[in-house]
C-alpha cells in the first residue's frame, strides 16, 4: 500500500490516531494506578497503627515488623492533636529520596511523577504524606520503597496496552473496512468513469449519472456529468463546424466560378442601350464582385488563414447609403409587412480609413438583423444610422425599433450558432460583424436592447488607420 494513495494515506492517519488515542488512555491509566496503590499503603498504615493505638502496652518487635510488613511501609507516623508521633517504625534501608503530598496533587504533576517512576529502574525510599480514612488524625505519613510500585505499574500498564490496543486495532480495521465502502469504492467509480469518458468523449454513453448517496459525493457526479455533457455537445458542435467548413469551401469554389460567369454578363449590361439597365448594372456589379470576394474569403478561411483588412480610405456616408438602399429594396419586396423607414445622421464629408468590404458586410449583418427584427412583428418600424468621429476612433450607431433581443441571444451574442434571436437564424451575423471588427482593433458593443429596441455601436480605431482628424462631436442619431 503505498502512501502516495488515498487509502495508504488514510491508514496512516488511522495508525497515528490510534497510537495517539493509546497514549491518551495509556499515561491517565498508569497515574490513577500509582496514586491508588500509595493510597492503599496509607490505608494499612493507618490500620497498622491502629492496632498499637488500641492498646497501652507495647508490641512485640516481631509482631510491629510483621505489621509493617503486611503493610508494605518502613515506619508509619500519626499527626493527631497536632502532635506527631512516631507509631510504628522499622529499619530505612537508605536515605529518602523524595517526598509525595497526596492530598494536594494536580493532574499533570500526578501524570509527570507516574512517568518519572517508570523511566527510574533504581529501588529508592519515598516519602508519602496523606489524611488518614474517617478523619481518624490530621494526617498520616509513610515511608516505603519504589520497587514493588514500578513492578506493579509495568504489569498494569502492559494488561492495559493489550487490551487497549486490541480494540483500537479493530476499530482502527471497521473504521478503515467502512471508510473503504462509504468514500474510496465510490471515488473509484467516479475515476473509472472519468478514464471511460477520456477514451470516448463523444460517446453519451459514458456520461456519468450521479446516483451516490452521500451529499458531497453526488454533489461532485452533478458537476461532473453537466461537464461531460457540456463537453460532449461542444464536441459535436465542433464536429459539425468541421463539416460546414469543408462544405462550405467547396460550396464557395464552385460558386466562386459560377459568380465569374455571372460577372462577364454584368459587364455587357452596361452597353445596353437601356438607360436603366444602365443604371443597374455598376451596383449589380459591385454586388457580384462583393460575393465573389467573399467566397475567396471563405476559401481562405476554410485553409485556416486569416485575411487581414484591405485598408483604404473611403467616404462612410456613401457606403451607409449603400447599405440602406439594398435593405430598403428587400423591405418592399416583402408581402404582408409595413415597410421599414431608414434614417441616417452621417456626416458627408466623413472619411474613415478601413475594409470598405468587410466594412459593408458589417453593417449589412446588423441593419439586416434590425429589419427581419422589425418586420416579425408585422408592424411599421424604424431603423437608425449615425456617426462621428474623435481623436481616437470613429464610431457608428446602429438602433431599431424592434422587439429587443430574447434572453439566449444576450447571454451569447457573438457566439456563432448560439446566439440567434429568431427562428431558423443561425446567429452568424454578429459573429461575423464582431471578428471582423477585431481585425481593426476596434470592437462592437450592445448599448441596450428591450422592449423599445436594440442599439449597437461600432468602434474603429484611428491607431490602425494611421491619421489623424481635428475632432468633431458625435452627433445624436436622427428621430423620426
Amino acid at each position: 500500500m503505498s502512501l502516495n494513495t488515498l487509502s495508504g494515506r488514510f491508514a496512516l492517519l488511522t495508525g497515528i490516531f490510534v497510537v495517539l488515542a493509546e497514549v491518551l488512555i495509556l499515561l491517565p491509566s498508569i497515574s490513577n494506578y500509582r496514586l491508588d496503590f500509595l493510597e492503599s499503603r496509607l490505608e494499612r498504615a493507618q490500620i497498622a497503627s491502629l492496632a498499637l493505638l488500641a492498646t497501652d502496652e507495647s508490641l512485640a518487635s516481631d509482631l510491629e515488623s510483621e505489621l509493617l510488613e503486611n503493610a508494605g511501609v518502613f515506619n508509619v507516623v500519626l499527626r493527631r492533636n497536632d502532635v506527631r508521633q512516631l507509631v510504628l517504625s522499622s529499619p530505612i534501608p537508605g536515605p529518602i529520596a523524595a517526598t509525595y503530598d497526596l492530598r494536594a496533587q494536580p493532574f499533570w504533576t500526578s501524570i509527570r511523577d507516574a512517568i518519572a517512576q517508570l523511566m527510574d529502574p533504581t529501588n529508592r525510599v519515598i516519602r508519602v504524606i496523606g489524611a488518614p480514612v474517617n478523619q481518624a488524625g490530621q494526617l498520616i505519613e509513610i515511608t516505603t520503597d519504589t520497587q514493588r510500585l514500578r513492578n506493579q505499574m509495568i504489569e498494569y500498564g502492559l494488561r492495559l496496552l493489550l487490551i487497549s490496543a486490541a480494540f483500537s486495532i479493530l476499530t482502527a480495521l471497521l473504521l478503515n473496512v467502512a471508510a473503504q465502502r462509504l468514500l474510496l469504492v465510490p471515488i473509484r467509480r467516479v475515476i473509472s468513469h472519468m478514464s471511460a469518458y477520456a477514451s470516448a468523449p463523444e460517446d453519451a454513453r459514458a456520461i456519468i449519472t450521479p446516483d451516490a448517496r452521500l451529499t458531497e459525493l453526488n454533489e461532485a457526479e452533478t458537476a461532473l456529468a453537466a461537464m461531460q455533457h457540456t463537453v460532449t455537445s461542444a464536441l459535436k458542435q465542433k464536429a459539425r463546424l468541421a463539416q460546414l467548413g469543408q462544405a462550405v469551401a467547396r460550396i464557395s469554389h464552385d460558386l466562386r466560378n459560377i459568380l465569374a460567369t455571372a460577372q462577364i454578363f454584368a459587364d455587357r449590361l452596361e452597353t445596353s442601350a437601356d438607360p436603366a439597365v444602365r443604371r443597374a448594372a455598376p451596383k449589380l456589379v459591385n454586388s457580384i464582385s462583393r460575393a465573389v470576394n467573399l467566397c475567396e474569403t471563405t476559401l481562405a478561411f476554410g485553409k485556416a488563414e486569416e485575411s487581414p483588412p484591405s485598408l483604404s480610405r473611403f467616404n462612410l456616408a456613401a457606403l451607409v447609403s449603400e447599405v440602406t438602399e439594398g435593405e430598403s429594396m428587400a423591405s418592399d419586396r416583402l408581402e404582408g409587412c409595413e415597410p421599414v423607414e431608414f434614417l441616417t445622421d452621417v456626416p458627408t464629408a466623413m472619411l474613415v480609413r478601413a475594409d470598405r468590404d468587410q466594412l459593408f458586410r458589417v453593417l449589412s449583418n446588423l441593419v439586416r438583423n434590425a429589419r427581419q427584427a422589425i418586420e416579425a412583428t408585422r408592424q411599421p418600424g424604424t431603423i437608425e444610422i449615425g456617426a462621428g468621429e474623435d481623436d481616437a476612433e470613429w464610431w457608428i450607431r446602429i438602433g431599431d425599433t424592434g422587439p429587443g433581443l430574447p434572453k439566449k441571444a444576450r447571454d451569447h451574442l457573438f457566439q456563432p450558432f448560439t446566439g440567434g434571436s429568431r427562428k431558423g437564424g443561425t446567429g452568424l451575423g454578429l459573429a461575423i460583424a464582431a471578428d471582423l471588427l477585431r481585425n481593426h482593433g476596434g470592437r462592437l458593443e450592445l448599448l441596450r436592447s428591450d422592449e423599445e429596441g436594440t442599439e449597437f455601436i461600432l468602434h474603429l480605431p484611428r491607431e490602425l488607420a494611421g491619421i489623424s482628424h481635428a475632432p468633431a462631436p458625435p452627433p445624436a442619431p436622427a428621430h423620426a
